[in-house]
């Protein structure tokens, strides 16, 4: 099916995108972009729960178009918000991210965020596709990232990751 370029340039969907077509009632078409993530709801949303708790930060668990789970202090402000292009950019090249505010490195996670000083941002692959990313984020600018937010973040890409592959 080939959907024109004005109607992909709206609904944010790249040539080649997966998309799921629905019809309703009354004979209406309905395009949705398919969302590997958006398949675990209800996972990723229990899943950031516990990490925010479990790391005292907010977190977000997001695919390539927008942010489907968020908990913490602020997650009001992100949850089912598109991500920055900036942030689509770093899953895309796949790159692993811990930085704050003042870093050339840190990356908006949305484009109206600015309240957050520190975030770990790690891209959630299956099958060897960026499909999206876990993001920790710290409104304390007393309390940096390290080590400790990359590895469990690594760790809840990769758990998402695989379960994308059953």
């Amino acid at each position: 099916m080939v959907i024109p370029k004005e109607i992909r340039r709206t609904l944010r969907i790249r040539e080649g995108d997966p998309l799921e077509i629905f019809t309703d009632r009354e004979g209406e078409v309905i395009l949705k972009k398919y969302s590997p993530i958006g398949e675990l709801g209800a996972l990723a949303r229990q899943y950031s729960e516990s990490l925010a708790q479990t790391m005292g930060c907010t977190v977000c668990i997001t695919d390539n178009d927008q942010v489907v789970a968020a908990s913490g202090s602020g997650k009001k402000d992100l949850q089912d918000k598109f991500i920055s292009k900036e942030l689509e950019k770093v899953i895309q090249a796949r790159e692993q991210v811990v930085a704050g505010i003042d870093s050339a490195k840190y990356t908006n996670i949305t484009s109206d965020e600015k309240e957050f000083k520190e975030e770990a941002i790690c891209p959630i692959l299956c099958e060897g596709d960026a499909i999206g990313a876990v993001v920790f984020l710290n409104k304390d600018e007393k309390k940096k990232f390290g080590e400790l937010e990359q590895k469990v973040a690594m760790s809840a890409a990769g758990f998402l990751g695989r379960q994308m592959e059953q």
